[in-house]
């Protein structure tokens, strides 16, 4: 009876062991868990222009956040797979705790306690604390998680592989150089949910987004075309030349000789004038001041560029030469518009005029019901910016250029069409050019 009685006794001392020992251990996985949660999001959610700016001022930890983030696939692959270890480990040792207390019942209990602890503690605790200090987290973070990274990379870069191959069988195909969040589209995004919540201006977004669109646009989507540029003919008289200059708006004139193709030189009103100035006091005969007076040698060089050359190329050039004004040619050298400095500033500050611009009103004039009379020569990026309409702007840089591609045809007075959402009214044409339309959001 004895030896029954010991036996008994002994068994709740080694239960009781047991199960503090697999408890700790339960436990210490569940905060592993809840660690490879919170980094993944302190990571991935913090932004690396303020991790740069404390890895400007000194902090070690950021700079080695900034060094991690870099390869974002490899990054959150080791942090996935050692969360999964551990949440399987601590599902499987607390389904053989639970069976062992409570019999065939406790695979039931332990899910639904392994399941409750695993979203509080183990997810939604760390992750809310990750997501509201993002910067500090990833910098704490930064030295293990470079070190689990590091232990599981070769796993990672295996699973890579595999994961790649899988998609390319289903015609997915991913750039292994690119990366998750592009930085233009996350600032775009952040912008975008700054203008909704009202935080951000509707100015201060275009501007910025204006900026950043510099690289991927053409000088062809913004110049002015050649049907628009007013010239001047080198074989007209001298004061002809002169009261060209003062009818027009602009100070930089393009002059060509016998053909508007050949383009000799651009001449600068205040060139012009100086050059006349002198003429006239230097004069022996001053009934004919201007007398041999030839435009070609008060103008300057004609300075061409590629039709094909990006804004943010293009500006360069313009600072680099200190010039503000260029001749735009297409592969085969023939003139095809002009662009200026201020046409690419125009794309970051929106439309600039002042007492002269007879184009004040931008083009766009808005009726009592709801209705925009458009300009059929504007822009289809300057009518989003100022509408926050969403037209493609793809297959054409004009509202005009937009409708007769739609319709397949060049309209006439009258006719009607509807696309993306929008209903477009022909109101006005000049030859095969159209001038006005009318544009209502459907």
């Amino acid at each position: 009876m004895q030896k029954v009685y010991s036996q008994m006794d002994t068994a709740p001392a080694m239960l009781d062991g047991a199960f503090w020992l697999s408890s700790g251990i339960i436990l210490f996985l569940l905060v592993l868990s809840g660690f490879f949660s919170g980094s993944e999001t302190a990571l991935t959610a913090a932004s690396r222009g303020k991790l740069r700016g404390q890895a400007d001022k000194g902090s070690r930890g950021a700079e080695r956040a900034l060094k991690i983030t870099e390869d974002n696939e490899r990054l959150i692959g080791s942090v996935l797979l050692g969360n999964n270890l551990v949440n399987i480990l601590a599902a499987s040792m607390a389904t053989a705790l639970f069976t062992r207390l409570f019999g065939e019942s406790g695979v039931a209990l332990a899910t639904l306690v392994m399941t409750f602890l695993v979203l509080i503690f183990a997810e939604v605790l760390p992750k809310t604390y990750a997501i509201t200090n993002a910067e500090t987290a990833a910098a704490a973070v930064s030295r293990p998680i470079a070190i689990v990274v590091l232990i599981f990379s070769p796993i990672v870069t295996a699973v890579r592989f595999l994961v790649r191959g899988i998609l390319r069988l289903f015609g997915v195909t991913i750039d292994p150089d690119s990366n998750i969040l592009a930085v233009r589209e996350e600032i775009a995004g952040a912008l975008q949910l700054g203008r909704s919540e009202g935080v951000v201006e509707k100015e201060d977004r275009d501007r910025i987004l204006g900026a950043l669109d510099l690289r991927e646009r053409m000088v062809e989507e913004i110049m002015l075309h050649r049907s628009g540029i007013e010239m001047i003919d080198a074989a007209v008289e001298p004061a002809e030349i002169l009261e060209q200059i003062l009818q027009y708006n602009h100070t930089r004139l393009p002059i060509y000789r016998d053909d508007p193709e050949n383009i000799i030189g651009v001449i600068h009103a205040k060139d012009l004038l100086r050059a006349m100035y002198k003429r006239i006091n230097d004069a022996e005969d001053s009934s004919s001041p201007f007398k041999d007076f030839k435009i070609a040698d008060v103008a300057m060089k004609p300075y061409f560029v590629p039709e094909t050359s990006t804004l943010d190329e293009q500006m360069r050039q313009f600072l680099r030469r200190r010039t503000h004004f260029a001749l735009v040619v297409d592969e085969y050298g023939t003139l095809q518009g002009l662009i200026t400095l201020e046409d690419i500033l125009e794309e970051i500050v929106g439309e600039i005029t002042d007492e002269f611009d007879p184009d004040a009103d931008h083009g766009v004039k808005k009726s009592d019901d709801g209705q925009f009379f458009v300009d059929g020569a504007m822009t289809i990026r300057d009518l989003n910016r100022t509408t926050e309409w969403d037209l493609p702007d793809d297959e054409a840089n004009t509202v005009a250029g937009l409708v007769i591609h739609e319709a397949q045809m060049i309209p006439t007075p009258g006719q009607v069409f509807s696309f993306h959402g929008f209903r477009f009214e022909v109101i006005a044409k000049d030859g095969n050019r159209i001038t006005q339309l009318k544009i209502r959001p459907l």
